[in-house]
């Protein structure tokens, strides 16, 4: 299992549709959350350079 952000253009009913989900096409959603700034990391993040770079044309 794993946790992505993504964006939620539109609802049909019951059906979310997403954008930018990391996941292969048809995997099921078991749960979706608000993204909130201040549940997010408090003050400044590192992270080193080889992890930029490569997901740098990921998305």
């Amino acid at each position: 299992m794993g946790v992505s952000r993504c964006r939620l253009p539109r609802t049909d009913g019951l059906d979310i549709h997403v954008q930018g989900l990391d996941a292969v096409d048809g995997t099921p959603v078991l749960g979706i959350k608000p993204y909130l700034a201040e549940f997010g990391p408090q003050g400044p993040t590192d992270q080193p350079a080889w992890a930029t770079e490569i997901m740098r044309d990921h998305y």
